[in-house]
């Protein structure tokens, strides 16, 4: 294993006992605002056709954000991971509590492919990018499956790359691999993070 996958990996294990480390209140406090904060914000405001993501282990959740996209009358856009060809599809899923499969590749709920109609990489308006750890320059640590890396150069030049985090999981820097991308915009329970 090479130097910075050894660094990302510790990263993700000292963030992971941080996190476990709050209690069910404080966390839930903590989403509620970074969710709130992501509803003011005009980028996402403004889109109708936003990808999101369901959140395991250290992601912020996104229930509650997916359930208010609907409110807003925006079409909502979720992952189909490919295993094999290690990609995403994106897809609409116009009914949360029918249109998803129990488990994907990835332990979480998944649109049902027969349930739910593709959508186009340049369709999407604004991308939510899940991550374990950010710094202020936009660089993420992700699950290490690199999903993301492969989905993020795909997008539009126009589509906001946004990630949700707690203000704890932004470090002094990540160490960056060539196949790494970055966000464009972090939103915290602190504060809104444009990439220097």
């Amino acid at each position: 294993m090479d130097e910075n996958k050894e660094k990302k990996s510790a990263i993700r294990e000292e963030l992971a006992a941080m996190i476990a480390e709050l209690s069910a209140e404080e966390l839930a406090e903590k989403t509620k605002i970074i969710e709130d904060r992501l509803f003011e914000f005009a980028n996402f405001v403004e889109s109708r056709i936003p990808l999101l993501y369901m959140n395991r282990g250290e992601e912020i959740g996104t229930e509650s954000i997916i359930r208010r996209s609907y409110q807003q009358h925006k079409i909502v856009t979720l992952p189909i991971f490919d295993k094999d060809k290690r990609s995403i599809r994106l897809m609409k899923v116009d009914d949360f509590d029918k249109d998803l499969k129990a488990d994907g590749p990835r332990g979480v709920p998944e649109p049902d492919p027969e349930k739910c109609k593709k959508i186009p990489l340049d369709k999407v308006d604004i991308a939510i990018i899940p991550g374990l750890a950010f710094d202020e320059k936009g660089g993420r640590i992700g699950s290490g499956l690199g999903y993301y890396d492969r989905l993020i150069p795909k997008l539009s030049a126009t589509t906001r790359k946004v990630a949700l985090c707690l203000e704890k999981q932004i470090i002094p820097q990540v160490p960056m691999e060539s196949h790494d991308r970055h966000v464009d915009i972090i939103i915290t329970d602190e504060r809104i993070i444009y990439k220097i």
